[in-house]
């Protein structure tokens, strides 16, 4: 047949893509065997340079999704039509793939064609089917049904889950700065024996996530089918082949969740139904157009949040944290949990620090200083309540406990030759009015800290800045503990 006058009288660019059976049953990468000048504009090759029957990969990057549709459009008879948003062309792209007679028992064809425009269509994106819509409209209110985001991104994922008959489901979010990975939601069936997502993201997944940029390349999902797929797979990245393999997974689809042109998290599904393998995808293509953009929301919220609250250079609590936790406390909104020490940690010798040795010596001080107390304290909060003053609240521990922690916490700053603390507590056993404990422990952090600076002059600093900052009848201490 001559494809070749079939397509240049196509009014819309196309080109027809061959796959070749090879004698073991797998299949050759698609080639181009015909394309109309339409086409071949598009891919920026003039018609007297085309050659037909060469790789595709020759005139565009290399698409493992596209050779994948390619290969079920032709093997499974199939007409494909799929509306993606093609990141690395940064356009989305609405394409046809439709199977055409062949001459040879050992060579398929295809006729492929698109149209792209530079945003998303609102009619294309609707186009869909009722199962598919229901499923969307069905998720768009279990978003809302809660003010528990995490909880309705559970219930969601587990009803995505159910949509696709996967054996599994998961939204992972991803850090590519900090090159971190957390679960946002995973559902498993019930019954399933399967390691939890969070026991695999450790720093050799994080590899693995770091490769499906590669494998999603241009387009918006990557699939796996079937076994012929998973031998592909090795080919491609044998670290994730292998890693699938031990999670014994047969077939999985992944889309990428995309915001502001930046990955910030994938959702998949494995071991589903590839019967419908097209309902699946058009189900995933919709949800996660409409789940990055609530996840991406809640991310900005939960970053506005923690800025808040935490203190930029020590990343330990900050004075508007210890604010709403007092207040919260003294309203009954919190219940501290007794028995609780209380106790300020004053870092002694900052200022003559910053003075003669600058603000980048004096703030890696308060790092490591805040970094020892996060260690010796573990499991209380820690507060940064002013330049060189932290606040730990530490609940439901024995005296002898808090002692013991207290005792550790001075031994570490007298062994030290950086982080000197001046330090003051309060512990209490029964109910008592938290306020009054933290003026308690404050005066008693006060007396400690004029007793370091007559022991060691060489720290002193002018004495304004004593008085402002250690006097407990000034403005500044009456702020902390009033």
């Amino acid at each position: 047949m001559d494809y070749q006058l079939f397509v240049k009288n196509l009014k819309k660019l196309a080109c027809v893509v061959s796959v070749k059976v090879n004698p073991n049953g797998t299949h050759s990468e698609p080639c181009i065997e015909a394309a109309n000048d339409l086409y071949l504009k598009s891919v920026n090759v003039d018609p007297k340079d085309f050659i037909p029957g060469r790789p595709y990969y020759e005139y565009i990057l290399r698409d493992y999704n596209f050779e994948a549709m390619t290969a079920r459009c032709i093997f499974e008879n199939r007409l494909i039509h799929a509306y993606v948003n093609a990141e690395r062309y940064n356009s989305w792209m609405d394409i046809f793939m439709m199977p055409l007679v062949s001459d040879r028992e050992d060579i398929g064809y295809s006729l492929f064609s698109y149209d792209m425009t530079p945003n998303a269509e609102a009619d294309k994106l609707s186009d869909v089917t009722a199962q598919t819509a229901a499923q969307v409209i069905k998720t768009s209110v279990m978003l809302h049904e809660t003010s528990d985001f995490k909880a309705a991104m559970g219930a969601v994922i587990d009803d995505i889950r159910k949509a696709c008959k996967a054996n599994r489901c998961c939204i992972l979010l991803t850090d590519f700065k900090n090159r971190t990975a957390s679960v946002l939601a995973h559902s498993i069936t019930p019954g399933e024996d399967a390691r939890r997502m969070e026991d695999y993201l450790d720093d050799e997944f994080f590899k693995i996530i770091e490769s499906w940029s590669e494998l999603v390349a241009g387009s918006n999902c990557y699939i796996i089918h079937d076994e012929a797929d998973m031998e592909e797979l090795k080919k491609i990245n044998k670290l994730w082949y292998d890693s699938l393999r031990m999670a014994h997974v047969s077939n999985l689809v992944i889309y990428p969740l995309r915001a502001n042109k930046e990955t910030i998290g994938y959702i998949w599904a494995t071991n589903f139904d590839v019967s419908d393998t097209l309902n699946i995808k058009q189900i995933l293509e919709i949800t996660t157009f409409l789940l990055a953009a609530e996840i991406n929301n809640y991310l900005l919220y939960e970053k506005m949040k923690t800025q808040s609250i935490m203190d930029s250079l020590t990343n330990v609590f900050n004075r508007n944290a210890m604010n709403n936790m007092i207040t919260d406390i003294v309203n009954g909104d919190y219940v501290i949990k007794n028995p609780y020490g209380v106790a300020f940690m004053d870092l002694n010798g900052l200022k003559a620090i910053n003075d003669s040795k600058g603000h980048l010596v004096g703030d890696q001080l308060l790092k490591d200083a805040a970094a020892l107390l996060k260690e010796n304290f573990k499991d209380a909060d820690i507060y940064r309540v002013g330049g060189d003053e932290f606040l730990i609240i530490v609940e439901n521990k024995k005296e002898e406990e808090f002692n013991a922690l207290i005792d550790n916490i001075r031994k570490l700053s007298d062994e030290s030759d950086r982080i000197k603390f001046a330090i003051g507590s309060c512990f209490v056993d029964a109910s008592f009015e938290v306020r009054k404990a933290l003026h308690i422990a404050d005066e008693n952090m006060y007396k400690e800290k004029e007793k370091f600076y007559e022991n060691h002059p060489e720290y002193n600093r002018r004495a304004t800045d004593l008085e402002r900052n250690c006097n407990p009848n000034s403005e500044y201490r009456r702020r902390i503990t009033d």
